[in-house]
Parts: structure tokens; C-alpha cells; sequence
């Protein structure tokens, strides 16, 4: 792939020496490359019924929501007068 694309790179290059448009084009497939083509990832195939543990971005978001719940057990706790009068102003929106 990346054979192909420097080879396309120097020939739009090239051509580019007598009009500007061939410029663009390597410019524009330059970007396209820096965006999508680099470490895209590809489609990972589906989960099957019987596998074992669930996805790595499952367990974190796991692990993100468990963290947030202990920070907002915690702050409840330490600050009691606070949290109520946050729950009493968002049950006022």
C-alpha cells in the first residue's frame, strides 16, 4: 500500500510541474492516506454465542462507570449537605 501510494505521490508530483491541479491531487490523496489509511482498524468479526469474556472495551467502560460510582459514593458521603442540595436543584430541571 504504501508502495503504491508514494509511487502515485511522485508521478501526480510530477505531473504537477506543468499544472498546479496535479498538486492538489497529491495533496488530496496524501490527506486521504494520513486519515484513513494508516492503522485503520479493520472489522473485527462479531462474537459468537459461547465465547468467553466479554470485549476489552466492555470491561473498561465497566471499570469506568464502577470508579465513577465509588467518586460519587464518596462525595456523597464526605459531603452530605452539598449532594442534597445538588439532587434537590436537579430534580428542580
Amino acid at each position: 500500500m504504501r508502495g503504491i501510494l508514494a509511487a502515485g505521490t511522485v508521478v501526480l508530483v510530477i505531473l504537477g510541474t506543468g499544472d498546479h491541479l496535479w498538486w492538489l491531487a497529491a495533496v488530496a490523496l496524501l490527506y486521504l492516506y494520513a486519515t484513513h489509511g494508516r492503522g485503520s482498524p479493520g472489522t473485527t468479526p462479531p462474537a459468537g454465542p459461547g465465547t468467553g469474556a466479554p470485549p476489552d472495551s466492555y470491561r473498561a467502560y465497566r471499570d469506568r462507570r464502577d470508579r465513577q460510582a465509588r467518586w460519587e459514593r464518596r462525595y456523597r458521603r464526605e459531603r452530605p449537605f452539598e449532594a442534597r442540595r445538588q439532587e434537590r436543584d436537579k430534580s428542580r430541571k
